[in-house]
Protein backbone atom coordinates (compact mmCIF):
# COMPACT_ATOMS: atom_id res chain seq x y z
CA UNK A 1 0.00 0.00 0.00
CA UNK A 2 2.69 2.42 0.81
CA UNK A 3 6.20 1.58 -1.29
CA UNK A 4 4.46 3.04 -4.76
CA UNK A 5 4.14 6.74 -3.26
CA UNK A 6 6.19 9.58 -3.40
CA UNK A 7 8.16 10.50 0.04
CA UNK A 8 6.80 13.99 -0.06
CA UNK A 9 3.36 12.05 0.84
CA UNK A 10 4.60 10.95 3.77
CA UNK A 11 6.17 14.29 5.10
CA UNK A 12 2.47 16.00 4.54
CA UNK A 13 1.05 12.71 6.65
CA UNK A 14 3.02 13.26 9.56
CA UNK A 15 3.00 17.06 9.33
CA UNK A 16 -1.01 16.69 9.14
CA UNK A 17 -0.66 14.24 12.07
CA UNK A 18 1.01 15.93 14.39
CA UNK A 19 -1.83 19.34 13.74
CA UNK A 20 -4.73 17.10 13.76
CA UNK A 21 -3.08 15.87 16.65
CA UNK A 22 -3.32 19.10 18.21
CA UNK A 23 -6.58 20.03 16.78
CA UNK A 24 -8.49 17.03 18.22
CA UNK A 25 -6.87 17.54 21.68
CA UNK A 26 -8.24 20.85 21.89
CA UNK A 27 -11.88 19.89 19.98
CA UNK A 28 -12.23 16.53 22.75
CA UNK A 29 -12.70 19.07 25.50
CA UNK A 30 -13.98 22.52 23.97
CA UNK A 31 -17.33 22.21 24.50
CA UNK A 32 -17.22 21.20 27.84
CA UNK A 33 -14.67 24.07 28.40
CA UNK A 34 -16.96 26.53 27.47
CA UNK A 35 -19.20 25.20 29.36
CA UNK A 36 -17.49 24.59 32.30
CA UNK A 37 -15.91 27.59 32.40
CA UNK A 38 -18.21 30.43 31.21
CA UNK A 39 -21.75 28.23 32.32
CA UNK A 40 -22.73 28.47 28.83
CA UNK A 41 -25.67 26.60 27.36
CA UNK A 42 -26.10 23.75 25.54
CA UNK A 43 -27.64 26.58 22.38
CA UNK A 44 -24.86 28.80 23.67
CA UNK A 45 -22.23 26.74 23.24
CA UNK A 46 -23.60 24.89 19.78
CA UNK A 47 -23.18 28.31 18.88
CA UNK A 48 -19.51 29.27 19.61
CA UNK A 49 -18.87 25.34 18.49
CA UNK A 50 -20.26 26.23 14.94
CA UNK A 51 -19.08 29.54 14.18
CA UNK A 52 -15.48 28.44 14.96
CA UNK A 53 -15.77 25.30 13.46
CA UNK A 54 -16.88 27.53 10.36
CA UNK A 55 -13.90 29.60 10.22
CA UNK A 56 -11.92 26.93 11.12
CA UNK A 57 -12.77 25.08 7.28
CA UNK A 58 -13.73 28.59 5.45
CA UNK A 59 -10.45 30.52 5.98
CA UNK A 60 -8.91 28.01 3.46
CA UNK A 61 -10.94 29.47 0.98
CA UNK A 62 -8.54 33.04 1.30
CA UNK A 63 -5.40 30.73 2.05
CA UNK A 64 -5.99 28.94 -1.25
CA UNK A 65 -6.02 31.68 -2.69
CA UNK A 66 -3.27 33.52 -1.21
CA UNK A 67 -1.21 30.29 -1.82
CA UNK A 68 -2.33 30.29 -5.70
CA UNK A 69 -1.65 34.16 -6.62
CA UNK A 70 0.83 35.05 -3.73
CA UNK A 71 2.60 32.89 -1.57
CA UNK A 72 2.83 29.45 -2.97
CA UNK A 73 1.65 26.68 -0.76
CA UNK A 74 4.98 26.03 1.56
CA UNK A 75 5.20 29.24 2.42
CA UNK A 76 1.52 30.25 2.92
CA UNK A 77 1.62 26.52 5.07
CA UNK A 78 4.20 27.39 7.57
CA UNK A 79 2.80 30.82 8.36
CA UNK A 80 -0.61 28.87 9.00
CA UNK A 81 1.37 26.55 11.39
CA UNK A 82 2.94 29.67 12.99
CA UNK A 83 -0.46 31.41 13.47
CA UNK A 84 -1.77 28.38 15.17
CA UNK A 85 0.81 28.00 17.30
CA UNK A 86 0.11 31.70 18.74
CA UNK A 87 -3.34 30.49 19.10
CA UNK A 88 -2.96 27.61 20.87
CA UNK A 89 -0.35 28.91 23.30
CA UNK A 90 -3.13 31.89 23.95
CA UNK A 91 -5.57 29.52 24.86
CA UNK A 92 -3.30 27.39 27.14
CA UNK A 93 -2.65 30.99 29.34
CA UNK A 94 -5.45 30.57 32.49
CA UNK A 95 -7.97 33.36 33.86
CA UNK A 96 -8.76 34.98 30.65
CA UNK A 97 -12.38 35.86 29.12
CA UNK A 98 -14.31 35.31 27.03
CA UNK A 99 -12.92 38.54 24.32
CA UNK A 100 -9.19 36.78 24.73
CA UNK A 101 -10.80 33.44 24.20
CA UNK A 102 -12.78 34.35 20.64
CA UNK A 103 -9.08 36.35 19.52
CA UNK A 104 -6.95 33.00 20.16
CA UNK A 105 -9.92 31.20 17.96
CA UNK A 106 -9.47 33.88 15.05
CA UNK A 107 -6.31 33.33 14.90
CA UNK A 108 -6.34 29.29 15.30
CA UNK A 109 -8.88 29.64 12.27
CA UNK A 110 -6.87 32.14 10.18
CA UNK A 111 -4.01 30.05 10.94
CA UNK A 112 -5.61 26.64 9.80
CA UNK A 113 -7.12 28.16 6.88
CA UNK A 114 -3.70 28.73 5.60
CA UNK A 115 -2.69 25.12 6.54
CA UNK A 116 -5.08 22.81 5.61
CA UNK A 117 -5.89 23.08 1.98
CA UNK A 118 -2.99 23.90 0.90
CA UNK A 119 -1.21 20.75 1.98
CA UNK A 120 -3.82 18.76 0.40
CA UNK A 121 -3.56 20.95 -2.47
CA UNK A 122 0.22 19.99 -2.31
CA UNK A 123 -0.56 16.33 -2.02
CA UNK A 124 -2.57 16.42 -4.95
CA UNK A 125 0.30 17.87 -6.86
CA UNK A 126 2.43 14.76 -5.71
CA UNK A 127 0.29 13.03 -8.00
CA UNK A 128 0.01 15.09 -11.17
CA UNK A 129 3.08 12.89 -12.23
CA UNK A 130 1.90 9.96 -14.45
CA UNK A 131 3.75 7.61 -12.92
CA UNK A 132 1.55 8.24 -9.51
CA UNK A 133 -1.87 9.42 -11.04
CA UNK A 134 -3.40 6.28 -10.33
CA UNK A 135 -2.90 6.29 -7.20
CA UNK A 136 -4.31 9.37 -6.27
CA UNK A 137 -7.66 8.24 -4.25
CA UNK A 138 -5.21 5.75 -2.11
CA UNK A 139 -2.95 8.68 -1.54
CA UNK A 140 -5.48 10.43 -0.18
CA UNK A 141 -6.41 7.35 1.48
CA UNK A 142 -2.92 6.93 3.12
CA UNK A 143 -3.19 11.07 3.78
CA UNK A 144 -6.43 11.10 5.69
CA UNK A 145 -5.04 8.36 8.34
CA UNK A 146 -2.67 10.65 9.52
CA UNK A 147 -5.51 12.89 10.72
CA UNK A 148 -7.06 10.04 12.29
CA UNK A 149 -3.68 8.49 13.59
CA UNK A 150 -3.38 11.97 15.70
CA UNK A 151 -7.06 12.49 16.05
CA UNK A 152 -7.05 8.84 18.05
CA UNK A 153 -4.59 9.98 20.48
CA UNK A 154 -6.15 13.21 21.28
CA UNK A 155 -8.82 12.40 23.88
CA UNK A 156 -6.52 10.17 25.80
CA UNK A 157 -4.19 13.49 25.83
CA UNK A 158 -6.57 15.52 27.08
CA UNK A 159 -8.14 13.57 29.14
CA UNK A 160 -5.21 12.61 30.73
CA UNK A 161 -3.92 16.12 31.48
CA UNK A 162 -7.28 17.13 32.94
CA UNK A 163 -7.41 14.47 35.51
CA UNK A 164 -3.91 15.16 36.52
CA UNK A 165 -4.32 18.69 36.99
CA UNK A 166 -7.77 17.89 39.33
CA UNK A 167 -5.93 15.09 40.89
CA UNK A 168 -3.32 17.79 42.19
CA UNK A 169 -6.01 19.71 44.41
CA UNK A 170 -8.12 16.21 45.62
CA UNK A 171 -10.30 16.40 42.86
CA UNK A 172 -12.19 14.21 40.44
CA UNK A 173 -13.85 14.61 37.01
CA UNK A 174 -17.80 14.54 37.38
CA UNK A 175 -20.06 15.60 34.27
CA UNK A 176 -22.95 16.76 36.58
CA UNK A 177 -20.66 19.56 39.02
CA UNK A 178 -20.09 22.36 36.57
CA UNK A 179 -23.84 23.22 35.71
CA UNK A 180 -24.66 22.37 38.63
CA UNK A 181 -22.03 25.13 40.15
CA UNK A 182 -22.43 27.79 37.69
CA UNK A 183 -26.62 27.39 38.62
CA UNK A 184 -25.57 27.95 42.48
CA UNK A 185 -23.07 30.64 41.80
CA UNK A 186 -26.00 32.69 39.55
CA UNK A 187 -28.61 32.04 42.32
CA UNK A 188 -30.55 30.26 40.14
CA UNK A 189 -30.08 26.74 41.72
CA UNK A 190 -33.58 25.78 44.01
CA UNK A 191 -32.45 22.31 45.18
CA UNK A 192 -29.13 22.24 46.62
CA UNK A 193 -29.10 18.73 47.52
CA UNK A 194 -27.43 17.04 44.69
CA UNK A 195 -24.62 19.57 44.43
CA UNK A 196 -23.93 19.25 48.32
CA UNK A 197 -24.07 15.60 48.07
CA UNK A 198 -20.71 15.57 44.80
CA UNK A 199 -19.26 18.27 46.66
CA UNK A 200 -19.00 16.57 50.12
CA UNK A 201 -17.58 13.32 48.16
CA UNK A 202 -14.98 15.04 46.08
CA UNK A 203 -13.44 16.92 49.16
CA UNK A 204 -14.56 15.11 51.82
CA UNK A 205 -13.38 16.18 55.60
CA UNK A 206 -12.09 19.42 53.83
CA UNK A 207 -15.25 20.47 52.61
CA UNK A 208 -16.46 24.49 53.76
CA UNK A 209 -19.30 25.73 51.61
CA UNK A 210 -20.57 24.89 48.46
CA UNK A 211 -20.13 28.59 47.34
CA UNK A 212 -16.45 27.77 47.37
CA UNK A 213 -16.48 24.59 46.79
CA UNK A 214 -18.31 25.62 42.89
CA UNK A 215 -15.76 28.76 42.22
CA UNK A 216 -12.56 25.79 43.27
CA UNK A 217 -14.14 23.38 41.09
CA UNK A 218 -15.10 25.09 38.23
CA UNK A 219 -11.75 26.96 38.28
CA UNK A 220 -9.58 24.12 38.51
CA UNK A 221 -11.07 22.38 35.81
CA UNK A 222 -10.92 24.88 33.66
CA UNK A 223 -7.46 25.22 34.22
CA UNK A 224 -7.22 21.44 33.39
CA UNK A 225 -8.23 22.47 30.16
CA UNK A 226 -5.69 25.26 29.71
CA UNK A 227 -3.39 22.48 29.97
CA UNK A 228 -4.28 20.28 27.97
CA UNK A 229 -4.53 23.46 25.04
CA UNK A 230 -0.83 23.92 26.06
CA UNK A 231 -0.19 20.21 24.70
CA UNK A 232 -2.24 21.09 21.44
CA UNK A 233 0.54 24.33 20.74
CA UNK A 234 3.39 21.91 21.37
CA UNK A 235 1.72 19.04 18.79
CA UNK A 236 1.59 21.79 16.08
CA UNK A 237 5.25 22.97 17.06
CA UNK A 238 6.59 19.02 16.01
CA UNK A 239 4.02 19.40 12.76
CA UNK A 240 6.28 22.65 12.15
CA UNK A 241 9.64 21.06 12.44
CA UNK A 242 8.62 18.17 10.01
CA UNK A 243 7.70 20.71 7.30
CA UNK A 244 10.48 22.86 7.09
CA UNK A 245 12.96 20.03 8.17
CA UNK A 246 12.21 17.52 4.98
CA UNK A 247 11.29 19.89 2.60
CA UNK A 248 13.93 17.99 -0.33
CA UNK A 249 10.92 15.45 -0.57
CA UNK A 250 8.31 17.44 -1.91
CA UNK A 251 10.18 20.73 -3.07
CA UNK A 252 9.43 19.87 -6.81
CA UNK A 253 5.85 19.15 -6.10
CA UNK A 254 5.61 23.47 -4.33
CA UNK A 255 4.89 25.02 -7.46
CA UNK A 256 1.40 27.10 -8.44
CA UNK A 257 0.48 27.48 -11.93
CA UNK A 258 1.40 31.11 -11.72
CA UNK A 259 4.76 29.90 -11.12
CA UNK A 260 5.37 27.31 -13.66
CA UNK A 261 3.94 30.09 -16.24
CA UNK A 262 7.33 31.93 -15.33
CA UNK A 263 9.81 28.87 -16.01
CA UNK A 264 9.84 27.82 -19.68
CA UNK A 265 10.92 23.76 -19.27
CA UNK A 266 7.82 23.78 -17.13
CA UNK A 267 5.57 26.30 -18.95
CA UNK A 268 5.31 23.48 -22.34
CA UNK A 269 3.77 21.04 -19.82
CA UNK A 270 0.99 22.82 -18.02
CA UNK A 271 -2.10 21.23 -18.68
CA UNK A 272 -4.49 23.63 -20.85
CA UNK A 273 -8.27 23.37 -20.61
CA UNK A 274 -11.04 24.87 -23.15
CA UNK A 275 -14.01 26.94 -21.36
CA UNK A 276 -16.77 24.55 -22.01
CA UNK A 277 -14.02 21.98 -19.94
CA UNK A 278 -13.68 24.78 -17.09
CA UNK A 279 -16.72 25.37 -16.79
CA UNK A 280 -18.18 21.72 -16.62
CA UNK A 281 -15.50 21.17 -14.00
CA UNK A 282 -16.18 24.58 -11.96
CA UNK A 283 -20.05 22.85 -12.11
CA UNK A 284 -18.80 19.39 -10.74
CA UNK A 285 -17.12 20.39 -7.68
CA UNK A 286 -19.74 23.39 -6.58
CA UNK A 287 -22.35 20.55 -6.63
CA UNK A 288 -19.93 18.31 -4.86
CA UNK A 289 -19.65 21.07 -1.97
CA UNK A 290 -23.31 21.91 -1.61
CA UNK A 291 -23.89 18.12 -1.26
CA UNK A 292 -21.20 17.38 1.44
CA UNK A 293 -22.51 20.49 3.61
CA UNK A 294 -25.23 18.24 5.00
CA UNK A 295 -22.70 15.22 5.42
CA UNK A 296 -20.67 17.70 7.85
CA UNK A 297 -23.47 19.06 9.43
CA UNK A 298 -24.05 15.40 10.75
CA UNK A 299 -20.81 14.30 11.30
CA UNK A 300 -19.09 16.74 13.48
CA UNK A 301 -22.32 16.41 15.58
CA UNK A 302 -19.37 13.76 17.42
CA UNK A 303 -17.95 17.04 18.98
CA UNK A 304 -21.55 19.10 19.56
CA UNK A 305 -24.64 16.85 20.80
CA UNK A 306 -22.62 13.32 20.64
CA UNK A 307 -20.59 14.69 23.01
CA UNK A 308 -23.44 15.65 24.98
CA UNK A 309 -25.15 12.77 24.28
CA UNK A 310 -22.09 10.39 25.69
CA UNK A 311 -22.18 12.93 28.79
CA UNK A 312 -26.27 12.87 29.68
CA UNK A 313 -27.33 9.97 28.39
CA UNK A 314 -24.66 7.40 28.35
CA UNK A 315 -23.89 5.20 31.60
CA UNK A 316 -20.36 6.35 32.83
CA UNK A 317 -20.02 3.12 34.87
CA UNK A 318 -19.01 0.18 32.82
CA UNK A 319 -18.04 -3.49 33.04
CA UNK A 320 -14.36 -4.08 32.91
CA UNK A 321 -14.75 -5.18 29.55
CA UNK A 322 -16.24 -2.66 28.17
CA UNK A 323 -13.67 -0.41 29.84
CA UNK A 324 -11.06 -2.42 27.71
CA UNK A 325 -12.04 -0.32 24.95
CA UNK A 326 -11.70 3.13 26.56
CA UNK A 327 -8.11 2.63 28.13
CA UNK A 328 -5.28 3.00 26.05
CA UNK A 329 -3.31 0.30 28.21
CA UNK A 330 -5.86 -2.39 27.08
CA UNK A 331 -7.26 -1.34 23.98
CA UNK A 332 -3.40 -0.83 22.65
CA UNK A 333 -2.34 -4.51 23.29
CA UNK A 334 -5.85 -5.51 22.12
CA UNK A 335 -5.67 -3.75 18.46
CA UNK A 336 -1.94 -5.54 18.69
CA UNK A 337 -3.42 -8.14 19.27
CA UNK A 338 -6.36 -7.85 16.10
CA UNK A 339 -3.35 -6.70 13.71
CA UNK A 340 -1.31 -9.88 14.71
CA UNK A 341 -3.91 -12.04 13.76
CA UNK A 342 -4.77 -10.37 10.31
CA UNK A 343 -1.18 -11.21 9.31
CA UNK A 344 -1.26 -14.61 10.10
CA UNK A 345 -4.39 -14.85 8.49
CA UNK A 346 -3.13 -13.33 5.48
CA UNK A 347 -2.26 -15.59 2.23
CA UNK A 348 1.60 -15.84 0.64
CA UNK A 349 2.55 -14.28 3.98
CA UNK A 350 6.30 -14.42 4.09
CA UNK A 351 7.38 -16.79 7.65
CA UNK A 352 8.89 -13.75 9.10
CA UNK A 353 5.60 -11.62 8.69
CA UNK A 354 3.62 -14.47 10.23
CA UNK A 355 6.08 -14.81 13.01
CA UNK A 356 5.58 -11.28 13.92
CA UNK A 357 2.19 -11.70 13.34
CA UNK A 358 2.19 -14.62 15.85
CA UNK A 359 4.11 -12.55 18.65
CA UNK A 360 1.61 -9.43 18.45
CA UNK A 361 -1.33 -11.83 18.59
CA UNK A 362 0.32 -13.60 21.75
CA UNK A 363 2.03 -10.82 23.31
CA UNK A 364 -0.83 -8.51 22.77
CA UNK A 365 -3.34 -11.33 23.52
CA UNK A 366 -1.28 -12.02 27.01
CA UNK A 367 -1.35 -8.10 28.17
CA UNK A 368 -4.78 -7.26 27.45
CA UNK A 369 -5.97 -10.15 29.74
CA UNK A 370 -3.43 -9.07 32.16
CA UNK A 371 -4.44 -5.24 32.16
CA UNK A 372 -8.28 -6.24 32.06
CA UNK A 373 -8.11 -8.60 35.20
CA UNK A 374 -6.35 -5.79 36.94
CA UNK A 375 -9.40 -3.42 36.33
CA UNK A 376 -12.19 -2.87 39.24
CA UNK A 377 -15.27 -4.56 37.97
CA UNK A 378 -16.87 -1.65 37.67
CA UNK A 379 -14.72 1.33 36.10
CA UNK A 380 -15.73 4.75 35.11
CA UNK A 381 -15.25 6.49 31.80
CA UNK A 382 -15.12 10.07 30.51
CA UNK A 383 -17.27 11.09 27.58
CA UNK A 384 -14.90 12.76 25.47
CA UNK A 385 -13.19 9.26 25.49
CA UNK A 386 -15.69 8.19 22.76
CA UNK A 387 -13.98 10.59 20.20
CA UNK A 388 -11.11 8.20 19.95
CA UNK A 389 -13.62 5.54 17.87
CA UNK A 390 -13.61 7.25 15.17
CA UNK A 391 -10.06 7.90 14.18
CA UNK A 392 -9.21 4.33 15.57
CA UNK A 393 -11.51 3.00 13.20
CA UNK A 394 -10.16 4.71 10.25
CA UNK A 395 -6.83 3.64 11.04
CA UNK A 396 -8.22 0.33 11.17
CA UNK A 397 -11.01 0.44 7.76
CA UNK A 398 -8.20 2.43 5.59
CA UNK A 399 -6.37 -0.42 4.84
CA UNK A 400 -9.68 -2.51 4.06
CA UNK A 401 -11.47 -0.12 2.09
CA UNK A 402 -8.54 0.39 -0.43
CA UNK A 403 -8.47 -3.08 -0.48
CA UNK A 404 -11.63 -3.39 -1.43
CA UNK A 405 -12.14 -0.55 -4.03
CA UNK A 406 -8.51 -2.30 -5.39
CA UNK A 407 -10.10 -5.47 -5.66
CA UNK A 408 -13.12 -3.90 -7.65
CA UNK A 409 -10.79 -1.55 -9.42
CA UNK A 410 -9.22 -5.22 -11.04
CA UNK A 411 -12.47 -6.30 -11.99
CA UNK A 412 -13.62 -3.35 -14.34
CA UNK A 413 -16.23 -2.70 -11.35
CA UNK A 414 -14.84 0.18 -9.03
CA UNK A 415 -17.65 2.62 -8.78
CA UNK A 416 -16.43 6.41 -9.59
CA UNK A 417 -15.17 9.07 -7.35
CA UNK A 418 -18.44 10.61 -7.19
CA UNK A 419 -20.72 7.43 -6.57
CA UNK A 420 -18.48 6.78 -3.59
CA UNK A 421 -19.49 10.43 -2.35
CA UNK A 422 -22.93 9.30 -2.72
CA UNK A 423 -22.85 5.92 -0.99
CA UNK A 424 -20.99 7.65 1.78
CA UNK A 425 -24.26 9.83 2.26
CA UNK A 426 -26.32 6.69 2.56
CA UNK A 427 -24.28 4.99 4.54
CA UNK A 428 -24.64 8.30 7.05
CA UNK A 429 -28.21 8.50 7.26
CA UNK A 430 -28.60 4.32 7.99
CA UNK A 431 -25.78 5.82 10.59
CA UNK A 432 -27.68 7.95 12.80
CA UNK A 433 -30.74 5.87 12.36
CA UNK A 434 -28.46 3.89 14.95
CA UNK A 435 -28.95 7.31 17.34
CA UNK A 436 -32.74 6.96 16.45
CA UNK A 437 -33.09 3.58 17.83
CA UNK A 438 -31.65 4.33 20.89
CA UNK A 439 -32.53 7.39 21.49
CA UNK A 440 -36.95 6.64 21.24
CA UNK A 441 -37.50 6.47 24.70
CA UNK A 442 -35.29 9.13 26.06
CA UNK A 443 -36.54 12.19 27.82
CA UNK A 444 -35.50 15.50 26.03
CA UNK A 445 -32.94 18.06 27.28
CA UNK A 446 -35.37 20.47 27.91
CA UNK A 447 -37.12 17.75 30.64
CA UNK A 448 -33.31 17.18 31.73
CA UNK A 449 -32.41 21.17 32.36
CA UNK A 450 -28.73 20.49 32.04
CA UNK A 451 -28.71 17.64 34.57
CA UNK A 452 -27.50 14.10 33.09
CA UNK A 453 -30.81 11.79 32.21
CA UNK A 454 -32.10 9.36 35.02
CA UNK A 455 -32.40 6.78 31.82
CA UNK A 456 -28.79 5.93 30.64
CA UNK A 457 -28.56 3.57 27.72
CA UNK A 458 -25.03 1.40 26.90
CA UNK A 459 -22.11 2.76 25.18
CA UNK A 460 -21.94 0.61 22.72
CA UNK A 461 -25.19 2.54 20.84
CA UNK A 462 -22.51 5.24 20.42
CA UNK A 463 -19.51 2.95 19.22
CA UNK A 464 -22.28 1.64 16.57
CA UNK A 465 -22.67 5.05 15.36
CA UNK A 466 -19.49 5.80 15.33
CA UNK A 467 -17.99 2.68 13.72
CA UNK A 468 -20.76 2.60 10.54
CA UNK A 469 -20.27 6.76 10.38
CA UNK A 470 -16.67 5.92 9.84
CA UNK A 471 -16.73 3.37 6.69
CA UNK A 472 -19.36 6.32 5.52
CA UNK A 473 -16.58 9.13 5.97
CA UNK A 474 -14.09 6.76 4.30
CA UNK A 475 -16.09 6.86 1.31
CA UNK A 476 -17.06 10.35 1.02
CA UNK A 477 -14.08 12.57 2.66
CA UNK A 478 -11.12 11.40 1.18
CA UNK A 479 -12.76 10.95 -2.34
CA UNK A 480 -13.86 14.17 -2.05
CA UNK A 481 -10.52 15.73 -1.46
CA UNK A 482 -8.99 13.63 -4.22
CA UNK A 483 -12.21 14.23 -6.05
CA UNK A 484 -11.00 18.18 -5.64
CA UNK A 485 -7.55 17.58 -6.79
CA UNK A 486 -8.11 15.88 -10.15
CA UNK A 487 -10.73 17.79 -11.61
CA UNK A 488 -10.20 21.21 -10.29
CA UNK A 489 -8.52 23.44 -13.03
CA UNK A 490 -4.32 23.93 -12.72
CA UNK A 491 -4.81 27.53 -11.67
CA UNK A 492 -7.44 27.01 -8.79
CA UNK A 493 -6.27 24.17 -6.92
CA UNK A 494 -5.50 25.66 -3.84
CA UNK A 495 -8.45 27.90 -4.00
CA UNK A 496 -10.70 24.78 -5.04
CA UNK A 497 -9.29 22.84 -2.20
CA UNK A 498 -10.63 26.02 0.16
CA UNK A 499 -13.47 25.44 -1.74
CA UNK A 500 -14.28 21.89 0.03
CA UNK A 501 -13.30 23.26 2.99
CA UNK A 502 -15.67 26.12 2.73
CA UNK A 503 -18.46 23.76 2.46
CA UNK A 504 -17.32 21.77 5.03
CA UNK A 505 -17.25 25.19 6.86
CA UNK A 506 -20.87 26.10 6.13
CA UNK A 507 -21.61 22.19 7.24
CA UNK A 508 -19.79 22.90 10.57
CA UNK A 509 -21.94 26.51 11.59
CA UNK A 510 -24.66 23.94 10.47
CA UNK A 511 -23.41 21.44 12.97
CA UNK A 512 -23.26 23.86 15.92
CA UNK A 513 -26.02 26.06 14.96
CA UNK A 514 -29.04 23.39 14.93
CA UNK A 515 -28.20 22.94 18.79
CA UNK A 516 -31.48 24.70 18.63
CA UNK A 517 -33.32 21.90 17.93
CA UNK A 518 -31.43 19.67 20.48
CA UNK A 519 -32.42 21.88 22.84
CA UNK A 520 -36.38 21.98 21.99
CA UNK A 521 -37.11 18.51 20.56
CA UNK A 522 -37.45 15.39 21.73
CA UNK A 523 -33.92 13.19 20.91
CA UNK A 524 -34.92 10.77 18.70
CA UNK A 525 -36.31 13.50 16.66
CA UNK A 526 -33.25 15.84 16.46
CA UNK A 527 -31.36 12.33 14.77
CA UNK A 528 -34.42 12.23 12.67
CA UNK A 529 -33.45 15.18 10.72
CA UNK A 530 -29.83 14.50 10.18
CA UNK A 531 -31.67 11.09 8.92
CA UNK A 532 -33.72 12.85 6.10
CA UNK A 533 -30.81 16.01 5.14
CA UNK A 534 -28.77 12.69 4.26
CA UNK A 535 -31.23 11.03 2.10
CA UNK A 536 -32.04 13.98 0.19
CA UNK A 537 -28.28 14.70 -0.40
CA UNK A 538 -27.75 11.40 -1.37
CA UNK A 539 -30.54 11.98 -4.00
CA UNK A 540 -29.28 15.26 -5.51
CA UNK A 541 -26.08 13.63 -5.98
CA UNK A 542 -27.19 10.88 -7.92
CA UNK A 543 -29.53 12.81 -10.12
CA UNK A 544 -26.32 14.20 -11.90
CA UNK A 545 -23.99 11.97 -11.41
CA UNK A 546 -23.00 11.17 -15.51
CA UNK A 547 -22.40 15.32 -15.40
CA UNK A 548 -20.11 14.65 -12.64
CA UNK A 549 -18.81 11.79 -13.88
CA UNK A 550 -17.80 13.60 -17.23
CA UNK A 551 -16.35 16.10 -15.47
CA UNK A 552 -13.60 14.04 -13.86
CA UNK A 553 -12.76 12.10 -17.09
CA UNK A 554 -12.97 15.18 -19.10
Amino acid sequence: MLKEHPKGLFVAFFTNMGERFGFYTMLAIFVYYIQAKFGYTATQAGAVYGTFLFGIYFFPLIGGWLADRVMGYGKTITLGTILMILGYGLMALPGFGPVLLFIALGIICVGTGFFKGNLQALVGNLYDDPKYESKRDYAFNIFYMGINVGAFFAPHAATGISNWILGKSGLTYNARIPALAHQFLDGALTDTSELLSLAKAQLGTAFTDLASFSRIYIETLSKSYNAAFAITALSIVVSLLIFVGFKKYYKHADLTEKQKEKSEELKDKMIVLTKQQIKDRLFALFFVFFVVIFFWMSFHQNGFTLSIFARDYTVSDVSRVTYTFFSLKSFLPLLAAIIGLALLLRKATKISTKTIGLVLLVGGGFTTYAVVHGFNPIMSISPQLFQHFNPIFIVFLTPVVIGFFSFLQKRGKEPSTPKKIGIGMIITAFSFGIMLIASRSLPSPAELQGSVSPMLISPYWLIATYFSVTIAELCLSPMGISFVSKVSPPKYKGTMQGGWLAATAMGNALAGFIGYFWDRWEVWQFFLLLIVMCFVSATLIFSVMKKLEKAAES
